[in-house]
């Protein structure tokens, strides 16, 4: 008599979008309502960030706090990767949250007694909603294997995308309906229950692949950062990437895989203390993971900068003939500004959600990761090839519509399937600096280049088009590097 479980209704649905098996639909619904609930609170509290600051110092102060952003991650990084060598993966989550759900209600107290906030918050939420959702990301990459993780993967992160539509919606109306500041103690609730979904799903998983090990060894009281990978078959081993991952490390030798010991190991052998720059720096294949979330988000910024800008000049042609005075014609620009971003901003999630549902899986399992991870930046460089010489609205509004909706679907997926085959400690640690740190870095970087472009060599449009180009170039090389050392790491996870 067959054993062999029958799909559920449920998974037999999101059969439609991914090739999810039986037994799995339930773990992926409560990973994806979980990043739902956090980009919803993120949502949210942005709703708070522009008001509190800007009437807290003026949009001078808001420019040096994005400043202080990138320099407090380089302290706050590594802190939370010495937590990581400490706490299990559970422990580990729900402090970092109770850190976060507590000065939320702490913003809360101080907003209602007009104490002067604004800089302060405005700082807390730019290494919030970069180290939050890097942190359930590596959770995740810690419960699958790299199989599972490129086929359910598409599921979850469409629970992001999801989330950042319905939340820009509700945090539009958040303040009709309860005010300013009681969206302080909404975002909390929405993290709380994040953190009851991720305790959940972190008991039902281990029941599911680790009970066969020891309780001493499981993830339930080993150390999110060990050095152990997962391999396809779901078990843990101790293992050394770099020779697959180091630059100058010799060739693996897959035909000798380490074996477990016949005794029962002591988990503190595993546990990696390395410090979490450190951990990038010395990997060939995360530091080009690093390298190319680092252009990619000095490329987007800059994009925004030339949209910005063309926007801005579109309206002062169409509106200036219009109207007399220069009341009515700045009244007039910013109507104009504000629908075309509202078109604009539409059309980006709904693009973005139509290519997470029905392209991303099947680009993963048709074509693999090494042409996944060069999608994005070749869209770019025809994109801003096509800006060097129509540098238009029309051209630039589809250029970054195709853009940032692949970036938010499919370039965003990939960036966590390249996690899959790395240790536990490059998960929790390494993703950490990389998503928080290096995101920022490439947002500064783009800062100083539309100041120098604009104030000391005046560019136009296309010439920030073209700086694009030769960055894209390079970003492109960098994914291509990173494509065959996913290859080479993989391998590893696959024995």
């Amino acid at each position: 008599m067959s054993t062999q479980r029958i799909p559920s209704g449920a998974e037999r649905f999101l059969r439609l979008f991914t090739d999810i098996r039986a037994g799995e639909a339930g773990t992926a619904l409560l990973l994806t309502a979980n990043v739902f609930l956090l980009i919803c609170a993120d949502s949210l509290l942005k709703v708070l960030r522009e008001p509190l600051i800007l009437a807290g110092g003026g949009a001078e102060v808001k420019a040096y706090s994005s400043a202080g952003q990138a320099l407090l991650l380089l302290a706050a990084v590594p802190l939370y990767g010495m937590l990581a060598s400490r706490f299990p993966r559970r422990r580990l989550i729900n402090t970092v949250t109770t850190f976060f759900l507590v000065c939320l209600v702490a913003f809360f107290a101080l907003a209602r007694l007009h104490a002067p906030v604004g800089v302060v918050f405005y700082i807390w939420l730019g290494i919030f909603n970069v180290m939050v959702i890097a942190q359930f990301w590596s959770f995740a990459n810690d419960l699958y294997t790299s199989d599972e993780g490129k086929r359910l993967f598409p599921i979850v992160a469409f629970g992001q995308s999801a989330g950042a539509v319905l939340g820009a919606y509700l945090a539009g109306r958040a303040i009709d309906w309860v005010g300013l500041y009681p969206i302080f103690l909404i975002a909390a609730v929405l993290l709380v229950l994040g953190t009851v979904i991720t305790n959940v799903v972190d008991v039902r998983e281990r029941r599911r692949t680790e009970a066969s090990r020891s309780v001493t060894e499981s993830t339930a009281s080993s150390p999110a950062s060990t050095r152990e990978v997962r391999l396809e078959s779901g078990e843990f081993r101790i293992a050394d990437l770099k020779a697959e991952m180091g630059k100058a490390a010799p060739a693996p030798t897959p035909a000798e895989p380490r074996r477990p010991d016949p005794a029962p190991r002591k988990v503190e052998g595993a546990v990696g203390r390395a410090n979490s720059f450190k951990l990038v720096f010395a990997s060939r294949y995360l530091l080009l993971i690093a390298l190319m979330i680092f252009i990619l988000n000095w490329v987007n910024s800059t994009g925004e900068y030339i949209l910005g800008r063309t926007v801005a000049r579109a309206a002062t042609e169409k509106v200036s003939a219009m109207f007399a005075t220069p009341e009515a014609a700045d009244a007039m620009k910013k109507v104009f500004i504000g629908k075309f971003y509202a078109n604009y901003q539409l059309g980006v999630n709904v693009l973005g959600l139509v290519f997470q549902l029905f392209f991303v899986s099947r680009i993963l399992k048709w074509f693999g990761v090494r042409a996944a991870v060069m999608v994005l930046p070749a869209i770019a460089l025809l994109g801003y090839g096509c800006l060097t010489f129509f540098p238009i609205l029309s051209v630039v509004r589809w250029v970054k519509t195709g853009e940032n909706a692949t970036d938010y679907s499919l370039q965003n997926t990939v960036r966590q399937v390249l996690f899959l085959p790395t240790t536990r400690e490059q998960k929790y640690k390494a993703k950490q600096a990389i998503d928080s740190f290096f995101v920022r870095a490439g947002d500064v970087f783009s800062a100083g280049l539309v100041y120098v472009g604009s104030q000391l060599l005046a560019l136009s449009p296309s010439g920030f088009a073209m700086v694009n180009v030769a960055l894209v170039t390079v970003w492109l090389l960098l994914a291509f590097w990173t494509g065959r050392e996913n290859a080479k790491v993989s391998a590893v996870t696959a024995a």
